[in-house]
């Protein structure tokens, strides 16, 4: 851009030489510019293509489309693809330093740029589910994310590359509109363990982004991956555009775009469901990140000092959330109240990090359980929180999954924060004990009040924890 507008510039300035060129002017030559016929029928032709439905895949309310396991788990393969773009950058993070000779502390803006800009989507994107079609806005966001993807993989500037990451971070909220969307369309009897496939894609995204980056960047030139992720999204683009059906949207007389985000807001203060699995959360992500924060300083220091590779497999361990919670969902959850199987999750998250804080600086043993019930616990944890608040208000559920996911995406913040500084002062045991309290914390959030419960506290109700038939 700034090169097609630097030549009209100069023009202006050869023109008018006695004084300075009028902004106003300008920015009407500019807009004059683009708006000429072959441009807008250019932009009209690309807007056809990324709304129009095949007749088969065409929304019909007397026949609506089937939602089986092939619409899941292509639902889930989106979730993967789209969410690792998140995270390939984090193991690369010298050799992106070293190809732009920039500094190890600038070149990790780059990662803190792509979470910003994705926290950016979560709040100003994500809401846009309830107003808009799904199937357009969600293929019109995956084919935008690739082609700024694009520039990430050619550019030769620092400052472009941190800017499209941010940009690239911003649209890429596909699974946070992907997960609503099988809250909707999934039927009753199987909507949680469709929901737990989803997040589990999610999850399988951000595990194998990490440990694909570092493999490439081992063995071949580090934006190598990036070109991968740029072909991945544009298969997937071609994959969403013939396979996935067109659904109404769930306010078809719109809603103001600002009234919107207040809404986000008023949720905080009027849905004690929400606000409870929002604490609950928020505390998980705080564990969460904290763990895996801390523990490359520790497999990486005395007694275990082990190689950056070792470290990278032990992120594997997430795999027994990946595979253990769909089938959980499947056995346990349908015959309980959601609440039942957070507490659940916390008690398998309190124990695997009771078991790593304190076993952790004596065998990796430690670690590794910490790992294996701190991760199951939490998918647990939630995908029965998403069950609990999607049953709020079907035709927000886009805003409510904001408003959870901008909790869960602090919790992160925090551990990281809290984690780093509590480690560097008093080891693995002090940042484990914060682990430890902020599980304790979690655990009391979801004993203050019942799954029946129409206040803010208690159990009032009834104590059973049975779903209703």
């Amino acid at each position: 851009m700034e090169l097609a507008t630097e030549p009209r510039a100069d023009a202006t300035r050869l023109t008018q030489p006695s004084k300075a060129p009028d902004a106003d002017a300008v920015f009407e030559a500019c807009v004059a510019e683009s708006d000429k016929p072959d441009d807008r029928s250019s932009r009209r032709h690309v807007i056809h293509i990324l709304t129009w439905t095949p007749t088969r895949l065409r929304y019909d309310p007397a026949n609506p489309p089937n939602f089986g396991y092939f619409l899941n788990f292509l639902y889930a393969l989106s979730a993967t693809i789209t969410v690792a773009n998140l995270y390939y950058n984090q193991p690369v993070l010298n050799k992106i330093a070293e190809t732009f000779n920039v500094s190890f502390e600038r070149a990790s803006s780059v990662a803190t740029l792509m979470q910003s800009g994705y926290a950016a989507g979560l709040l100003f994107l994500c809401p846009l589910g309830d107003t808009l079609r799904r199937r357009p806005f969600i293929i019109g966001l995956v084919w935008a994310t690739a082609m700024l993807w694009l520039g990430l993989c050619v550019t030769k500037s620092f400052k472009v590359f941190c800017a499209l990451s941010f940009i690239c971070g911003a649209t890429t909220v596909t699974p946070q509109l992907m997960l609503p969307l099988v809250g909707d369309i999934a039927s009753p009897q199987r909507k949680t363990t469709a929901m737990a496939i989803v997040a589990s894609g999610l999850m399988f995204g951000m595990l194998v982004a990490r440990l694909l980056s570092g493999i490439v960047a081992n063995y071949t030139d580090w934006i190598n991956i990036y070109w991968l992720s740029f072909g991945a999204q544009y298969i997937l683009v071609v994959l969403l555009f013939c396979f996935m059906p067109d659904y109404p949207p769930t306010n078809p007389e719109g809603i103001n775009y600002f009234r919107v985000l207040w809404s986000i807001v008023a949720m905080i203060f009027t849905e004690p469901i929400l606000v409870q699995a929002c604490l609950i959360t928020f505390l998980c992500n705080a564990i969460f990140t904290n763990f895996w924060t801390t523990l490359t300083f520790l497999l990486a220091s005395p007694p275990y000092e082990f190689s950056s590779l070792i470290i990278g497999l032990f992120s594997l361990i997430g795999l027994t959330g990946i595979v253990g919670t769909p089938l959980y969902t499947r056995l346990v959850f349908d015959r309980f109240v959601p609440l039942f199987s957070t507490i659940l999750g916390l008690f398998a998250v309190m124990t695997g990090v009771i078991v790593g804080t304190f076993t952790g600086k004596v065998t990796v043993a430690g670690p590794i359980i910490q790992a294996a019930l701190a991760d199951v616990g939490t998918q647990v944890a939630n995908i029965s929180n998403r069950a609990a608040i999607y049953t709020l208000d079907p035709k927000a559920r886009n805003r409510i999954n904001t408003a959870y996911m901008i909790c869960a995406f602090c919790g992160q913040l925090t551990g990281t924060t809290v984690g780093n500084r509590l480690y560097a002062h008093g080891g693995w045991l002090l940042s484990g004990g914060a682990s430890v309290a902020f599980v304790g914390l979690a655990l009391f959030a979801g004993f203050a009040r019942g799954p029946r419960a129409k206040g803010w506290l208690g159990w009032h109700g009834g104590w059973r924890l049975h779903k209703d038939q």
